[in-house]
C-alpha cells in the first residue's frame, strides 16, 4: 500500500476501534469483569498504535520531536502491548488453570514480566542508536536494519512477538469453552496468531537481508506489515465480533416479543412494567439488560393471567393437530416444543379478555379467577429461567399460527353452542 492509502485505512480502523472502546465502556460501567477491562485497555492500545502508524501522523509526529522515526518506538512497543493484552485474555479464559489460581497468577506474572522487559530492551537499544536520517513509515525495518543497535531492537521485537503469538496460538487451540462467545473469540485469535507469526516470517529474512546490504526482499517486509494488520483485525473481531451478534440478537429478541409484552404486561397491568420507557425506549446500550427486564415482566404478566386460563383450550390445541394430521390432507406434525408454544399462545389471547372484563367490573384488579383456574393451567410454567428467553421467542410467534386461530374458535364456538343449549 502506498503511504496515502496506508493513512487512510488505518486512521478508519482507529476510529472503528474507538468507537469499540467508547461502546465497551458503557458495558464496563454496569459489568467491571477483569476480562472486560482487558478488552478495553486492548482497543484502547490497539487504537493508539494504528493512529501512530498512519504515516502521515508518524511523519507530522517525527517532525515535531525533531527525531524522524521516533514513531516507530511506540507503535512496536504498543503493538506488544496489545498482543500482551490477547494472550492474558487467552490466560484468563484457560478453564484448566482458572482451576489453578497460583498457577494462573504464576503465568499472568512471568509473560507481563517477559512483554515489560522486552519493551524496556527495545527502548534502550531504539534511543541509543542513530536515527537521523529520513524516515520511512513503510520500510523502517529495512532502512535501518544496518545499524547493529536497530537490528537488535527489531530482533527483541520479532523473537518477543514471535513467542507470544505462538504461546497464544497454541493455547487457542488447546481451550474449550462452554460460552459461545468466548469461544469464538478464542477461534479468531488463533488465527490472528496465525496472521502476526506471518509477518515475523516476512520481516525476518528482509531485515537479515537488509542488514547484510542487500534489499531484494525489502517488499517482502511490508508484505508482512500487511499480515500483521490483518492479524490485528482478526484479533479485534474475535473480541467485538460475537459481541456484536449478541447485542444485534438482543435488540431482535427485544422487537419480537414485543406483541407478547403488549399483551401480558400493557393489557394485564401497566403497573409491571419496570419503568415508563419499557415500551418506547429503543436505546443502543444495555439491550441486554433491557431484554431481560422484558423477560422478567412478561413472566409477571402470566403469572397474574394463568388463574383465568382453560385447560380445556391449551387440550383442545393437541386434539385438534390430532385431527389435522388424520384429515384426507394431513398436516405438518408439530414437535411438542412447537405445539407447547401454540397452546400457552392460545391460552394466553383466551384468557386475556376474561381478565380484561373482570378488571372493568370490580373496583379492584385484584378479580377473582374462574373456578378450576390456576397458575399451573399455562404450559411451560416449570421452565429454567435460564431457557425463558426461548420459550417466550416461541410463543411471542405462536400467536398469530393458524394453529391458535383455529383453537381459539373452537373454543369460541363451544362457548356459542353452551350459551344456545343453556336457554
Amino acid at each position: 500500500m502506498s503511504e496515502t492509502t496506508s493513512t487512510i485505512v488505518y486512521l478508519i480502523i482507529a476510529v472503528s476501534e474507538i468507537g469499540i472502546v467508547l461502546w465497551k465502556g458503557a458495558a464496563l460501567r454496569s459489568d467491571p469483569t477483569p476480562t472486560l477491562k482487558v478488552t478495553v485497555s486492548t482497543f484502547v492500545c490497539s487504537a493508539t498504535v494504528y493512529v501512530l502508524a498512519a504515516p502521515a501522523v508518524y511523519r507530522a509526529l517525527g517532525t515535531a520531536l525533531g527525531q524522524p522515526s521516533f514513531a516507530t518506538l511506540p507503535v512496536y512497543v504498543g503493538i506488544l502491548c496489545c498482543f500482551a493484552h490477547t494472550h492474558g485474555l487467552t490466560l484468563l479464559w484457560d478453564p484448566h488453570l482458572r482451576e489453578r489460581p497460583n498457577a494462573l497468577r504464576r503465568s499472568l506474572i512471568s509473560w507481563t514480566a517477559l512483554y515489560a522487559l522486552a519493551a524496556v530492551v527495545m527502548a534502550t537499544l531504539f534511543c541509543t542508536a542513530d536515527l537521523s536520517g529520513p524516515a520511512d513509515p513503510l520500510r523502517f525495518n529495512t532502512l535501518y536494519a544496518h545499524d547493529p543497535l536497530v537490528l537488535a531492537f527489531l530482533l527483541v521485537f520479532l523473537a518477543t512477538l514471535a513467542c507470544g503469538t505462538l504461546s497464544t496460538y497454541r493455547r487457542c487451540r488447546q481451550n474449550r469453552l462452554d460460552d459461545p462467545v468466548l469461544q469464538h473469540a478464542v477461534n479468531w485469535f488463533a488465527r490472528a496468531m496465525l496472521c502476526v507469526f506471518g509477518y515475523v516470517l516476512c520481516a525476518t529474512p528482509a531485515i537479515t537481508a537488509a542488514s547484510l546490504g542487500s534489499h531484494a526482499l525489502d517488499q517482502v517486509g511490508v508484505f508482512g506489515s500487511t499480515c500483521g494488520a490483518t492479524g490485528a483485525l482478526l484479533a479485534g473481531y474475535g473480541l467485538s465480533g460475537a459481541a456484536i451478534s449478541a447485542w444485534w440478537r438482543e435488540r431482535r429478541d427485544r422487537r419480537l416479543l414485543q406483541p407478547l409484552w403488549d399483551l401480558v404486561v400493557a393489557g394485564v397491568d401497566k403497573d409491571l412494567a419496570i419503568s415508563d420507557h419499557s415500551v418506547t425506549s429503543r436505546p443502543l446500550w444495555n439491550s441486554g439488560f433491557r431484554l431481560h427486564r422484558g423477560v422478567v415482566e412478561i413472566l409477571d404478566g402470566l403469572r397474574i393471567l394463568g388463574p383465568w386460563t382453560s385447560p380445556q383450550l391449551v387440550r383442545s390445541v393437541y386434539s385438534l393437530h390430532q385431527q389435522q394430521l388424520t384429515a384426507p390432507q394431513p398436516a405438518t406434525p408439530l414437535s411438542p416444543k412447537e405445539l407447547e408454544s401454540i397452546a400457552t399462545a392460545a391460552a394466553i389471547r383466551d384468557a386475556l379478555p376474561r381478565l380484561q372484563a373482570a378488571q372493568q367490573a370490580a373496583t379492584s384488579a385484584q378479580s377473582r379467577p374462574p373456578a378450576g383456574g390456576s397458575a399451573a393451567s399455562l404450559p411451560g410454567v416449570d421452565t429454567p429461567m435460564w431457557q425463558e428467553r426461548e420459550r417466550l421467542l416461541a410463543v411471542a410467534g405462536a400467536l398469530t399460527h393458524p394453529l391458535t386461530a383455529a383453537a381459539l374458535a373452537h373454543a369460541q364456538g363451544e362457548e356459542s353452542t353452551g350459551s344456545v343449549s343453556d336457554r
